[in-house]
């Protein structure tokens, strides 16, 4: 499937129609969901329709939206009224919002059209997509593997262009590492800047949505669709949104313009060698192209993960209270009193990874624990972020590692919940810092699966994001490669 630019032109120029592309998209879905599970809802009827009125206002002569037309993909944890939207939880199993999110309102209002919902890790809880309630999403590039998570369904829909972009939510790496093993472009904007009102909470403090393309321009086209000021929500940023298209330069030059970091305390143990080697060449790349570049520390980089286990999960605690069987979403019938209907509800309705995590956080906020894991993180939490400052008045950008290594195979670390989580060990600290970061594909380990340069910015600077992932992205092939994917009809 083309980029955005491309196949705007092409309905500008009436070479083809938004239902032609909307069924190719469509099509291709068939075909392959067969082996990837990227989707948890297809909508063809409503995509068509939305595909239809496009095509309605191109030959009335109206201007059209670059997005006007283009396949797109949710995750489902995002509201869309009058579409179910479970969280890829059995409590949320017949859950039909009354209500649109803010970015899939915006969405709309640009013409851009959703074949579907995609999966997830429930309640976006997971680093594979394999904690879903209703399938395990598989990596394009291995169906035996991982797509990541908890974004994987839609990482996982790009990558096999099943959908030309797709939104994801990032709260502690589940953008960018999924865009890291499956090939794309990831990125987690600072936190604000795009609204969560619609966004289903896991944790309020460091839910991010953001978007997924398999090139650079198309994620930025999908940015500026989606930031901005919302009302409705009230951690968002009241602030003026560039239009990050005009970042897009093919170098870096003039030469030392752009200064880049490499974080050391990302490199050495724990790292896959195959993965420190690829990444390494990234960074010559980048001097290659005009960047100057420099080694700094973050002392505290390697407390994020601890750090997030005890903030994320006691947000998670908090905020998953409300599924109790009585506002919305299943409930256990046959139960002697209330207070056995909300236990029956609970223990039928979430999975295990959801019950640890609330058990998890509901621990480090009680009584007694509450200074000594709660109140500690958020101290460790603030000195974190001042390392992310101290490193930002030498350089402009950031680099290290996605993730530690390549997509795993999947049930390889279902039984090791600790191994799992040291996955997300580079993206955590950018999200407890509220930062934009963006993973960008730079590399293939010997077994032909993606690797991912992450690129993190300063807060509110995503253009020099943009700036620096284009350039790259337009001077190495990785971009231009694509899984090959056997379909059922044809294996």
């Amino acid at each position: 499937m083309a980029s955005i630019r491309e196949l705007h032109t092409q309905l500008i120029c009436k070479e083809r129609s938004a239902v032609e592309i909307t069924q190719e998209a469509l099509d291709r879905i068939q075909l392959l969901e067969p082996q990837l599970h990227s989707f948890l809802c297809v909508t063809a009827e409503q995509a068509l329709d939305q595909a239809r009125q496009v095509d309605a206002k191109i030959a009335a002569g109206e201007e059209i939206d670059l997005l006007a037309g283009i396949p797109i993909g949710i995750k489902d944890n995002m509201c869309t009224k009058g579409i179910r939207t479970t969280c890829a939880s059995k409590i949320l199993e017949n859950f039909v919002p009354p209500y649109e999110s803010t970015v899939t309102q915006k969405l709309k209002a640009a013409g851009a059209v959703m074949v579907g919902k995609t999966n997830l890790d429930e309640f976006a809880m997971g680093s594979s997509t394999e904690n879903s309630a209703y399938q395990v999403t598989a990596n394009p590039w291995d169906v035996s593997r991982v797509p990541g998570g908890s974004s994987g369904g839609s990482a996982s829909a790009v990558a096999a262009q099943e959908c030309v972009v797709a939104l994801g939510s990032d709260t502690g790496g589940s953008i960018r590492q999924p865009a890291s093993f499956c090939g794309v472009v990831g990125m987690k904007p600072t936190y604000g800047l795009v609204s969560r009102y619609g966004l289903v909470a896991f944790a309020s403090s460091l839910d991010q949505i953001g978007p997924f393309g398999r090139t650079v321009e198309d994620t930025a086209i999908l940015l500026n669709a989606i930031a901005g000021y919302d009302p409705n929500d009230a951690t968002s940023l009241k602030v003026q949104i560039p239009d990050y298209l005009k970042a897009l330069q093919p170098d870096l030059q003039p030469r030392g313009r752009i200064k880049i970091g490499v974080i050391k305390e990302t490199f050495g143990e724990g790292l896959d060698p195959v993965v420190e080697q690829t990444i390494t060449k990234a960074i010559d790349q980048l001097q290659t192209l005009g960047a100057e570049i420099h080694v700094v520390s973050c002392p505290r980089f390697r407390y994020g993960l601890p750090t997030y286990y005890i903030i994320a999960p006691s947000e998670a605690s908090a905020n998953l209270a409300r599924y109790d069987g009585v506002k919305y979403g299943i409930r256990v019938p046959d139960a002697e009193n209330l207070l056995d209907m909300y236990k029956k509800t609970r223990a039928a309705g979430f999975g295990a990874e959801v019950k640890r995590r609330i058990m998890l956080g509901t621990y480090a906020l009680s009584a007694g624990y509450y200074d000594a894991y709660y109140l500690k993180a958020q101290k460790v939490r603030t000195l974190i972020k001042q390392d992310f400052e101290n490193a930002f008045k030498q350089v402009d950008v950031l680099v290290c590692p996605t993730a530690p290594t390549t997509a795993f195979k999947a049930g390889e670390k279902t039984e090791d919940p600790l191994s799992m989580y040291l996955g997300d060990l580079m993206t955590i600290p950018v999200s407890l810092a509220g930062l934009p970061g963006m993973s960008i594909p730079c590399g293939f380990d010997e077994s032909g699966l993606p690797i991912g340069l992450q690129l993190i910015g300063k807060v509110l600077r995503e253009d020099q994001l943009f700036q620096v992932a284009y350039a790259y992205e337009q001077s190495t092939p990785w971009h231009l490669r694509s899984p090959q994917i056997k379909s059922a009809a044809n294996p």
